[in-house]
């Protein structure tokens, strides 16, 4: 089963869920927000696709930290514990396939995989 991780509201996420289902593909949504996002996932993500593809620092969020916390990130651990703090850091959606996992939506990217 496909899972997409994300938020409801985000219009990327609203794409890309409603691109799968207009292909017929089965999913399923997780609500980071609603649900939580334990550690040990965040870093499977990390190791998948490294930090530096998983921070958001395009969105509002992060234009919201102070100079000194966007300082701190660093390396995957304070990466980690900054987006297990402000999970809209996360870029979305993440999706984990049968065969891996891919962070934000691309329809070309996409199509090779359904």
């Amino acid at each position: 089963m496909i899972t997409v991780y994300g938020i409801p509201n985000c219009d990327t996420v609203k794409k890309a869920r409603t691109w799968l289902t207009r292909q017929g593909v089965d999913h399923q949504f997780h609500d980071f927000k609603k649900s939580d996002l334990t550690p040990e996932v965040l870093n499977g993500w990390i190791k998948a696709l490294g930090w530096e593809a998983l921070l958001n620092k395009r969105g509002t969020t992060w234009r919201k930290l102070d100079a000194t916390e966007q300082a701190s990130v660093t390396d995957a651990a304070s990466a980690q514990a900054l987006m297990l703090a402000n999970l809209s850091l996360i870029k979305r959606p993440v999706v984990q396939w049968s065969d891996g996992i891919t962070v934000g939506f691309s329809e070309a990217q996409w199509t090779d995989r359904v």
